[in-house]
């Protein structure tokens, strides 16, 4: 069987999850091929799947959506981006080159993420069958399919009923997520734990604290403050630090990096959840869920999109700390200052020391841990 995969603009959170399904057809036996935007071939070719590279909006376009949904007020900009870039922008400049793989190749399945809308019509258009992998917390991504409802519709009406009743692919486990979406088919990270352990390090071992704030936040005006900001949290910390950047950024420009303090641009996730012992992020849904997939609890300090929502669910499970903003900036976009590092401080040094955050985490992995495969919900795909 042929499997097309179809990904937005958002991002590597957006293709990462994508692939690892990718790579699970593949493993069954059948062939795929990946539909990207330009700005994520390069990170297409790193995945090592088989792409093509399709189009997208103007990067004008797409810097006028970021500066409308910065300039507020966060009432009239809300949904802004799932309506006006990835509903209708990034479906009108991806269509052309989706219709084209699916009239030359031929995929008989397709699997996309739920902000790429273009492989979904066109599979609908086709009668061919589809599936969603999820990124976000599955009743937000059962709400913004609502919302860009018309928008979507005039391309192929008829296509978000579809959507609503292909299965639903998740790697959140249903005590944090309960899911709206009618086949929801909830399976297990590769990168899961199935064998959680506590994250905290034997006496005279430094625990490994992990910050990250994902991969969009580099290419935003204030990704450099937000930086700084972790940098001043955890500068004399007494433990090992990684912060990992994005491509976006440069290092250089941080300015002063603490001794206890290693930044990189980019590691492969999976590779610090082994020896982490504490997870400091936005509260992106790939960085959160995979922590607690490995039973690591988290400090998590939201900044935009889904982020408070995952925020909250993780505090809501005692797995880690929220830390609450004030008012966020116009648009809900939320920079970091110096009153910000003190608090990510507290709370580092919070989680880091009370057993029960790290216990909490351990249950949530033991559910993630009891999921199916993702290999065995692949098979029962077609």
């Amino acid at each position: 069987m042929r499997v097309l995969l179809g990904c937005s603009l958002g991002g590597e959170g957006h293709l990462i999850p994508l692939t690892e399904v990718g790579r699970a057809i593949e493993r069954a036996g059948h062939e795929v091929l990946l539909l990207v935007p330009p700005a994520l071939a390069g990170s297409a070719e790193r995945n090592g799947l088989p792409y093509r590279v399709g189009d997208e909006p103007p990067r004008a376009f797409v810097d006028e959506i970021w500066r409308r949904v910065r300039a507020g007020p966060a009432d009239a900009v809300a949904g802004l981006i799932d309506r006006e870039l990835f509903g209708r922008a990034c479906t009108e400049a991806m269509l052309i080159a989706a219709r084209e793989v699916r009239d030359t190749w031929r995929p008989e399945f397709v699997v996309r993420e739920p902000c790429e809308y273009a492989s979904a019509i066109v599979a609908y258009e086709a009668a061919i069958n589809q599936a969603q992998v999820g990124i976000s917390l599955s009743r937000l991504e059962f709400n913004v399919r609502a919302m860009v409802e018309p928008i979507i519709e005039p391309f192929a009406s008829g296509v978000a009923s579809a959507i609503a009743a292909a299965p639903y692919l998740t790697s959140f486990p249903p005590s944090m997520d309960e899911s709206p979406w009618p086949d929801t088919r909830r399976f297990r990270p590769a990168s899961a734990a199935t064998d959680p352990v506590d994250g905290q390090r034997p006496a005279g071992d430094e625990p490994l604290v992990y910050v990250t704030f994902g991969t969009v936040l580099g290419h935003l005006p204030g990704a450099i403050d937000v930086y700084r900001a972790a940098l001043q949290a955890v500068a004399g910390l007494r433990a090992r630090v990684l912060v990992t950047v994005g491509r976006a950024t440069d290092v250089a420009a941080l300015g002063a990096i603490p001794e206890n303090t290693r930044v990189e641009q980019w590691i492969p996730q999976e590779t610090v959840l082994r020896q982490a012992a504490l997870v400091v992020c936005h509260g992106g849904s790939g960085t959160t869920f995979g922590a607690l997939a490995s039973g690591i609890p988290l400090v998590v300090c939201p900044l935009f999109a889904d982020q408070k929502r995952n925020g909250r669910a993780v505090r809501d499970a005692g797995a880690g700390v929220m830390i609450e903003s004030g008012e966020d900036a116009a648009g809900g976009l939320r920079s970091l200052g110096p009153e910000d590092a003190a608090a990510l401080r507290t709370a580092i040094d919070q989680v880091l020391s009370t057993p029960a955050y790290h216990r909490a985490a351990r249950r949530v992995a033991a559910e993630i841990a009891a999921m199916p495969t993702l290999d065995d919900v692949v098979k029962h795909l077609g």
